[in-house]
């Protein structure tokens, strides 16, 4: 069995719209380099 990562020691990056810091999600896995905004409000109001 895998062992569980701790939230503090996952990626982090900073929302180009907002400019406040978010981790990395599960979701975001196999796209993370892409990744520029925290959510989609901050994709829709850049």
């Amino acid at each position: 069995m895998a062992k569980a990562v701790k939230k503090a020691d996952l990626p982090r990056k900073t929302c180009a719209a907002c400019g406040r810091p978010f981790s990395w999600r599960k979701k975001w896995a196999r796209v993370w380099d892409e990744v520029r905004y925290c959510s989609d409000r901050c994709r829709r109001a850049r």
